[in-house]
């Protein structure tokens, strides 16, 4: 071999290049625009058409909202333009004048700290079973699920016998009516609208007729007709001194109409389990409910979460229906104060209405938030 190289090693490079950031059209935003907003001629038209409404709309919202409004104010004509020799934008004042109300309802003032006890406790539960690090999960379900219903029936109602006074459901209102109905709503829902998918799908002729009568005919009516029932009809048939509380009526309502459309979500991701899965389960010795909970449910739950996730949502934001009933929730305080002489204004209800938009957006998006973070930590194993 002699010492000269050849011809074909006389390109080889002896040292290694460091590591070289891709080209920008590889990579990045640039590369993520192309993909997802300039893909095609249709993609690009409606991309440009959108970001022309932003901007034509945005500016606006803007300054109507937090650069030209009134943030105090004890009545309508403190936010007159006239008075102010201004452009006046949204009166906040309205708000901050009625802020008891919206969130409280008649609810005594002196009483209020109860209130927030219970929101306080409703936002521990929530974040101590949502919360993924957080420890002793099993205590955080049993408080939430056992625990938090009673002390919050008891703060909210009172109890004498502990020196809390009683305060009766019709004094309830405003963003408190919303969230007991929704939680109770959503508590319920689930544990039953599972009893009911595993009943339909059960091989007990009783138990799977008194399921499907049951789905079948909650999912025939609206929401309204339910509450009526319960609210008008119900109190017809049973004896003066039986009739249960108004609010406690329509909490039983809400509660079995939104369990059937939580029976037909669950039962889909019950179908979608592979059958080697229960013969895999029953082939380790595993009895019925012992396979329901350790083996199926818990895939057929994470197969059906948007579903689960989209039923939570469509009932908060119809707790908006318990008014026709007589039950003032949050939309309906708005309502009611925007009827006081002092604040009766044309510019008024557009700044309460979007104040309501806020609450309602804040809350649903941080839930299909969380479904979105739940779905992406579970699923790790179905990527493709």
């Amino acid at each position: 071999m002699t010492g000269t190289m050849s011809p074909s090693t006389l390109f080889v490079r002896e040292t290694v290049l460091e590591e070289q950031r891709p080209p920008i059209r590889m990579s990045g935003p640039l590369l993520w625009m192309r993909e997802n907003l300039f893909s095609s001629l249709l993609n690009s038209a409606l991309t440009v058409i959108f970001v022309a409404g932003v901007l034509w709309v945005l500016p606006g919202l803007i300054r109507f909202t937090l650069l030209i409004p009134v943030w105090t104010a004890d009545s309508a004509k403190d936010c007159s333009a006239e008075l102010l020799n201004r452009p006046v934008g949204a009166c906040w004042g309205f708000v901050n004048a009625h802020f008891g109300y919206l969130f409280y309802g008649q609810y005594p003032e002196t009483l209020r700290w109860r209130v927030n006890m219970f929101y306080a406790l409703e936002a521990l539960g929530i974040f101590w079973i949502l919360w993924p690090k957080a420890p002793f999960k099993s205590a955080g379900l049993a408080f939430f699920f056992l625990v938090f219903p009673v002390l919050g029936f008891v703060l909210l109602s009172g109890m004498e016998s502990i020196g809390l006074s009683t305060v009766q459901t019709h004094y309830w209102g405003g963003f408190l009516v919303t969230i007991v109905i929704s939680t109770v709503g959503i508590v319920a829902s689930l544990p039953i609208g599972v009893l009911l998918a595993l009943g339909r799908r059960s091989g007990m002729p009783i138990a799977r007729l008194v399921s499907v009568i049951m789905i079948e005919f909650v999912r025939g009516v609206p929401l309204i007709t339910v509450l009526f029932m319960a609210n008008v009809m119900f109190p017809l048939f049973v004896p003066e001194g039986w009739r249960p509380d108004s609010l406690l009526r329509v909490l039983v309502g809400v509660g079995f109409f939104s369990a059937a459309y939580m029976a037909e979500a669950v039962r889909g991701g019950l179908q979608a389990i592979p059958r080697g899965q229960y013969e895999a389960a029953q082939a380790l010795g595993l009895g019925y409910w012992q396979m329901m909970i350790k083996i199926i449910l818990p895939q057929a739950l994470k197969i059906v979460i948007p579903n689960i996730v989209n039923n939570f949502i469509g009932l908060f934001k119809d707790t908006t229906l318990v008014a026709i009933v007589g039950i003032f929730d949050f939309l309906r305080t708005i309502q009611a104060s925007l009827s006081d002489p002092n604040w009766r204004s044309s510019e008024m209800p557009l700044a309460a209405y979007i104040f309501a938009a806020l609450i309602y957006f804040i809350f649903c998006y941080g839930m299909a938030s969380y479904s979105l973070a739940m779905e992406r930590r579970l699923q790790t194993g179905n990527r493709h």
